[in-house]
């Protein structure tokens, strides 16, 4: 497990689902056969100007989409074999990446993880609505690579959900966010009860309604345990608000579980 910041940017996150949620993208002017293509969330129609109600942060299809940027024909003359990593990062309001953490990356992952890491630095997503306004999101994704008949395959989703990555289904999880709708104000080191310097994780079990409320939180693990992340992340979540998770472009409620993570 490793945080790696990509942009000196501010942002509210200072320490701040592998498959539930495909984000499969489209490519101009076709899509690579070895790449999927985005879900894009279905919204009513909106008079000219006004934004929608929802809308997670998402890959988006553009020169600049993180998709359309990472270099597979390279990863394979690396030698890199199919692998797994996932990540999280801060998303602003104009789509511009603050931080990004990486981990849980598969045994011989190594190569994908570094090639992430440098597409993102530049990348621009599709940014977050919440009732009607853009806000600053924490987007959770897992990006999967393969070699099938010497040819790389290439997918990012926007989940960490085992059972939605297996299925490859098109579900896009829950994302908390800053706002005035939203009590989050991001992840909080505790420095009050760490005495050396440790990364750790968390995952909490979560229920999220289609609306974006935090109706049920508990925690399922730490790692290491006993030092103050149980509590951390607890205390971070327990007033956050979400833009809903997104299932075949519709909001949707939800039972997730996601890892937190966390370093000095």
């Amino acid at each position: 497990m490793r945080r790696i910041v990509l942009s000196s940017a501010a942002f509210f996150l200072s320490c701040a689902n592998l498959f539930a949620t495909e984000v499969q993208v489209g490519l101009s002017p076709s899509p690579k056969p070895e790449q999927a293509q985005s879900p894009k969330p279905q919204q009513k129609a909106t008079p000219a100007g006004e934004l929608p109600r929802y809308r997670p942060a998402l890959l988006g299809t553009g020169p600049n989409s993180v998709i359309n940027r990472i270099d597979t024909q390279d990863l394979i003359k690396k030698g890199q074999k199919d692998g797994s990593v996932m990540f999280c990062c801060s998303v602003t309001r104009t789509g511009e990446i603050a931080n990004t953490w990486t981990y849980r990356g598969t045994p011989g992952s190594e190569l994908l993880e570094q090639e992430l890491v440098k597409r993102l630095d530049q990348a621009v997503f599709v940014p977050a609505i919440y009732n009607h306004q853009l806000v600053h999101v924490l987007f959770y994704g897992t990006v999967t690579f393969s070699v099938v008949n010497g040819k790389p395959r290439l997918r990012i989703f926007a989940n960490q959900e085992a059972v939605e990555l297996k299925k490859e289904s098109d579900f896009v999880g829950p994302q908390p966010f800053v706002g005035r709708d939203s009590k989050f104000e991001g992840l909080h080191y505790p420095d009050d009860v760490v005495g050396a310097p440790v990364s750790g994780l968390v995952e909490l079990a979560m229920k999220v309604d289609a609306d974006g409320n935090l109706k049920e939180l508990r925690v399922v693990s730490e790692e290491p345990p006993l030092v103050g992340f149980r509590r951390a992340a607890a205390e971070d979540f327990r007033v956050a608000s979400f833009i809903p998770a997104f299932r075949d472009g519709k909001p949707v409620e939800c039972s997730i579980t996601l890892p937190v993570y966390y370093e000095p």
